[in-house]
């Protein structure tokens, strides 16, 4: 059937003013839409904001997360408009996983796992990068032969040691980079499997043990010095290893569909960082850990605090969340040296 328009039979009136009669060609789409019960949907914006966000971190809460936990009690969130539900993390909560199915918004996840994450082909960017140092650093007793103190000021120091690496973890592909680096053969050495234990180097029967510095670092460091003993810790980046740790991971959709959303919680969560490392808000800043993490001593959440500090902001002027492209590099190159990756990612694409 086909439609046609005319106002060949339609009645004039001639006081009507014709300047404000619409043409019927107008009008009858517009009648039959509304006959058949068709609607008209008007099209988005390209870039609309997403103001409720879920957040998954990479651990529990705990001093390691604390300006995290400061953008959301504080309310920084919330001042830039947008709805934010901060979740913790575990092994079986991985961000990028919950990245991948539609679960999180934004997450924290260490270089490793999103290099991995992108060789597979996950759509996976980092916005920022939270700590500058890597916690993971290796504790030992400075009087650990019972003779003379003992320090590792050179790699060199490492020979002869008993060294515990947690194997597949990050630890054990940066210990095995500074053997390389160090030109230290595994024969040289003496190493242990370890777990969450820490039984086999509180016997001492393991010298020189993998921790977090700003968690496990600070739990055992105050026990020994408790029990007359002092410690030294081994820190990868004072020789040059560089092996990217916590950053702020969000995916290329969100970039690319709402870009002011993600702009609004960098915002938030980079202040409430800079707030919670600001010495003059420690007190502050060690309540609300303290009100997540039960289970800790306001003494030892407070040297935690201290610790996290040094590794977010190394310098006093350091720009909190300045992501370090060449050691995202380093990593990468590392990674690829390890066969932890096929092939090149090219990371520094990723880096927002």
């Amino acid at each position: 059937m086909k439609l046609t328009a005319s106002t060949t039979h339609l009645p004039i009136d001639k006081n009507h003013d014709s300047r404000n009669q619409k043409p019927f060609f107008f009008t009858v789409p517009i009648l039959l839409l509304i006959f058949f019960g068709i609607t008209i949907t008007i099209p988005k914006p390209m870039h609309a904001e997403k103001n409720n966000i879920n957040y998954r971190l990479k651990w529990l809460f705990n001093a390691s997360v604390a300006g995290d936990i400061y953008a959301d009690e504080k309310g920084y969130f919330r001042a830039e408009g947008i709805d934010v539900t901060v979740k913790e993390g575990s092994p079986e909560k991985n961000a990028i996983n919950e990245l991948e199915l539609g679960y999180a918004d934004f997450g924290v996840a260490s270089a490793d796992q999103v290099i991995r994450a992108i060789n597979k082909g996950a759509d996976v960017y980092v916005i920022a990068q939270l700590f500058q140092v890597n916690p993971m650093q290796w504790i030992y007793r400075k009087n650990s032969d019972g003779t003379k103190e003992f320090e590792i000021k050179t790699l060199q120091d490492l020979k002869g040691r008993h060294i515990g690496i947690t194997f597949g973890g990050n630890d054990e592909t940066i210990m095995n980079t500074i053997f390389t680096l160090g030109g230290i053969k595994k024969r040289e050495v003496r190493i242990t499997g370890v777990r969450f234990d820490f039984t086999p180097f509180l016997r001492k029967k393991v010298e020189i043990w993998p921790v977090y510095r700003n968690s496990q670092g600070v739990i055992l460091e105050d026990k020994l010095y408790r029990e007359g003993e002092s410690v030294g810790f081994f820190n990868p980046s004072d020789f040059g290893v560089n092996f990217v740790a916590n950053s702020v991971i969000t995916s290329g959709k969100m970039l690319q569909q709402h870009p002011e959303t993600v702009k609004k919680f960098l915002n938030a969560l980079i202040e409430g960082w800079d707030a919670a490392m600001n010495p003059e808000n420690e007190a502050i800043t060690l309540e609300l850990v303290k009100e997540k993490d039960k289970s800790s001593s306001s003494d030892i959440i407070k040297k935690q605090i201290f610790e996290t500090r040094k590794l977010v902001k190394p310098t006093e002027s350091w720009e909190t969340g300045k992501i370090n492209v060449d050691a995202w590099k380093q990593t990468e190159a590392i990674m690829l040296k390890e066969k932890q990756i096929e092939e090149p990612v090219n990371i520094e694409k990723f880096l927002k």
